[in-house]
Order: C-alpha cells, then structure tokens, then sequence
C-alpha cells in the first residue's frame, strides 16, 4: 500500500445526476471529472504506467483460506450487481471465499427476492438473505429488471417481506464467526450498517453493534465515494446514514471509488457468450437493450472491483493509496484527508482498463455445475 504525504495536491470533481425516477434513471452515477491536478509523484506514476500499457496483471494468488464475505448491496437500480454476485460466487466456487449472507441495502420489495435468485441459480438457496429497515432508500428502475427477473425465476413470487431483517442476519452470522475474520463488501447504501452499528446486545450477542463489528470483522471493502473528492450515488443518496458510518465504523476500510468502475466496461461478453436464459445472461442481455433508453454494447463495472478486492489482494490489481480519513459531509459529499490516518484506503488505476474488464467479464461467465 502506497502512503499519501502530507503535500498530496490532487483535486478532482464531479457529482451525481439522478434522474426522476420514472424517467431517464441513472445513466451516469456521476457527471464528469471537470478538473483533474496532479503533483503528486505517485499519481504521476499511475499516469504513465496506463499511456504505456504496463505489464499483464500478474496471476492472482488464491487465499490462503477462503475469504469470508458478507456481501450487501441494493441490487439495483443499476444492474452492475448483477455482474457484482456473479463474480462473487464463481470466486465462491473457486474455493477463494465463503459467502455468508446478501443483504438488501435498497427498500424497493423485490430487491431480497433478486438476491434469491441468483443464490439459488448458483446452487447457494441456503444463504442468509436480509432486507433493510425502513429508513433505506426505496428505488426501483423504469425497465424493471428486478420485478421481471423474480417474476421469471422464482418459483413462487416474494416480496422483501418474507425474508428477516439485515441486522438480525448481520448480527447472527457476525457472533457466529471468529474474530477478526470477516470482510464486507458493500456495493449499495449504508442503511445496514448505520442500523448494525446502532444495534445492542441481543440473543445472537453480549455485544453491542460497534464492538460486534470491532471483534468479528477484518475489514470493509466499499463501492462508495469519488477520490479525492467526489459526491457518489450510494453515498449521497441515505447521506445521514453515510456520515454516521464513516464517523463510527471501527475497521480498516477499503474504497473503490467512482472514478475505477466507471472506465471498466463489461457485459457484453455475458450477454452474447453465457449461457442462454441464466439469471446472469437474462438481466445483461435485457438492460443493455434498454436501461439508458437505447442499446448499449457494456456496463460500468463499479460494483464488480469492490467484490474482487474483497476477495483477492486489490494490489494485483490497482494501487492502493492510504492511509488516510473519507470525510463524509452532510449531502453525501465526500474529499479526501491525507493527514490523518483513519485506516482509510482507495484504489487508483494502474492497468489499462479493458486488461481488468476481461478479468471481470471470464470470471462473469461462471456457470454453476450441474446437479
């Protein structure tokens, strides 16, 4: 990991766009970086390494032992999450983690059905899933892929409603595990945690929410925020929960900002080349046919670089630049300080893109073996 000096003089903008809900949603997660310095030797160095090309990511090592990873998303509105929990259950199948619960970040009711879904295609229907309080954010997409998706694969048709809450689920599966031994990925809101932190103790822990967290969990790898500066979707969008989080959480975090899934594009691999009428294939192929209003040929991949440095170590991968603080504001926007290290982390490029897309589209075309 790449420590960040005090000198560091590197300023970026940009900024969310969300559309009404029912008209053009979220194209873009943010709008373009308007100005970009960069006097820092480090980034110089990121610079030079993608105009070169650099070398082929090396071969990523396997985990010691697999990873145990407690994956919370909101599943939507975006379709990235798909690509998200079809990465994490081939590296599942590939003996590199172990996933112990989805959870629900988003409101909307179909979101936890989604998530059944794709566990059941994958073989995994016994993964715990938990849907979110009431204070989550509740967004559903104009195409309506998560209400299609359920409607075509689940047996018989589920509402969020018939799953338990993420913080039973969070706190029975945390108190289950040894100390210091799980990761979360979050690629969503941070309605969850801001709830786990604030739980206390229970039948499942003596604990409170904060020390549950400080024991059980290594460390957490969000999909959030924009560096150094940014004002990112799954940030702005439940911003009280957001500043609480970044103010409380007790481990080491992990960014992948905005600015690396938005160059990585992938999808079309999955929708051209999978296997006809899987869950996976079925949402690529529909929602690049009509999520932005017209045929797109790829998706960004934000939420697919949180799941993979999750898993395996994020410096075979990108730069990891730290340790220092994300200071969250009230609006969800969020900058970057170099000086005070709070165990705070993010990733910067440093292979060309499409060499970290085709790595994401392979592992997107996972099938599960047949019974």
């Amino acid at each position: 990991m790449i420590d960040l000096s005090a000198s560091l003089d590197l300023k970026a903008s940009n900024s969310k766009k969300l559309t009404k809900r029912h008209s053009n949603m979220i194209q873009n997660r943010f709008q373009p970086f308007n100005h970009l310095t960069m006097k820092h030797s480090i980034f110089l160095i990121v610079a030079f390494s993608l105009l070169l090309g650099f070398e082929q990511p090396v071969n990523a090592q396997k985990p010691a032992k697999p990873v145990k990873i407690i994956f919370d998303t909101d599943m939507g509105p975006d379709f990235d999450d798909v690509g998200a929990i079809t990465i994490l259950h081939a590296l599942a199948a590939k003996g590199e983690c172990e996933i112990l619960a989805t959870l629900a970040s988003d409101g909307y009711p179909y979101i936890a059905p989604t998530l059944e879904v794709f566990n059941r295609y994958f073989q995994k229907p016994n993964i715990p899933i938990g849907f979110p309080g009431p204070d989550a954010p509740k967004f559903s997409c104009p195409n309506h892929w998560n209400d299609s998706l359920v409607i075509k694969y689940l047996p018989k048709l589920k509402t969020n409603a018939d799953y338990p809450s993420a913080t039973e689920v969070y706190r029975k599966v945390l108190a289950a595990q040894k100390d210091q031994s799980v990761v979360i990925v979050t690629v969503g809101f941070l309605s969850n945690l801001e709830t786990l932190l604030k739980t206390e103790p229970d039948q499942y822990s003596k604990l409170s929410g904060k020390e549950l967290v400080a024991k059980k969990v290594k460390n957490w790898v969000a999909m959030a925020g924009g560096f150094p500066e940014g004002n990112e979707f799954n940030v702005n969008q439940h911003a009280k929960a957001s500043v609480y989080v970044f103010q409380n959480w007790p481990t080491p975090i992990l960014f992948s900002g905005f600015e690396i899934g938005v160059k990585i594009m992938t999808g079309n691999k999955v929708a051209t080349e999978g296997t006809k009428g899987s869950p996976v294939q079925w949402a690529y192929k529909y929602c690049l046919s009509n999520y932005e209003n017209r045929q797109s040929l790829n998706r960004n991949s934000w939420d697919h670089t949180a799941v993979l440095c999750a898993v395996r170590n994020p410096e075979d991968y990108f730069y990891v630049i730290g340790n220092g603080t994300f200071i969250c504001n009230p609006d969800g926007s969020n900058t970057w300080n170099a000086e005070k290290n709070s165990q705070h982390s993010f990733l910067v490029h440093k292979y060309p893109y499409q060499k970290i897309a085709g790595i994401l589209d392979d592992l997107m075309l996972f099938e599960p073996k047949k019974k």
